[in-house]
């Protein structure tokens, strides 16, 4: 399996149509990617892993999908992003014909089997996210798109907040039950990222996945 070390362009200046060559690079990628994600995913169990996890490993020398990336660098993120969710929502529809789930959050991704515990619903046509990420002409976005969507990510804008999503989000920012209010969570989130930070060691994945927790919390309280 080839990894994405030549990518097709992520933006294209003029808006022309993809081409056919560019369509197949891509296709073949989320061959590969949905492969090893599956792979990855079911190894995991039940817990799941999170999209840099994720990413970690499909990056190991057992698979060699992705080069190293920039996490900080949202234009250089973003297609590698896109791309493996784009399989991972095709990996989706196929899991659910055999009555599993792949639930896809901003903190997790795990396979579940529909019916065991599993209070999830089987993914529905109309999810504004699924339709995105199943478009791959959305691979190409100029960096200014890229840009002002990440920052609505980081946002909250665009993440449901579901229960399973923020008791998820509240265990990343070291909460064994929901805070009562947000100004606790903003304190335990200020503590995280000095801890967190790459002048004390640690990473900026790290720190990112940080911001993601808090934003489905800060999502959550706005909604109450």
């Amino acid at each position: 399996m080839a990894a994405m070390n030549t990518p097709a362009p992520s933006t294209r200046p003029d808006q022309s149509p993809i081409s056919r060559d560019q369509l197949a690079w891509l296709e073949q990628q989320a061959d590969h990617l949905q492969v090893a994600a599956e792979h990855e995913l079911r190894a995991a169990g039940a817990s799941g892993l999170t999209e840099l996890a994720l990413i970690r490993a499909l990056q190991s020398p057992r698979w060699q999908l992705i080069e190293p990336v920039t996490f900080s660098d949202p234009t250089a993120l973003y297609p590698v992003h896109f791309l493996l969710f784009h399989a991972l929502y095709r990996l989706q529809s196929e899991l659910a014909q055999a009555s599993e789930t792949l639930v896809i959050s901003p903190l997790r991704l795990c396979i579940l089997t529909t019916g065991s515990g599993n209070t999830r619903a089987l993914p529905a046509e109309e999810d504004p996210l699924r339709s995105f990420y199943l478009d791959i002409s959305r691979y190409f976005l100029s960096g200014h798109d890229i840009r002002g969507m990440m920052e609505r990510f980081l946002a909250g804008v665009t993440l449901a907040g579901s229960p399973e999503d923020v008791q998820e989000a509240a265990q990343v920012l070291g909460f064994d039950t929901l805070p009562g209010d947000f100004d606790t969570v903003k304190q335990r989130f200020r503590r995280r990222v000095m801890q967190a930070h790459p002048d004390r060691g640690g990473r900026t994945e790290d720190i990112q996945e940080l911001n993601r927790a808090f934003s489905v919390l800060k999502r959550h309280f706005t909604r109450q």
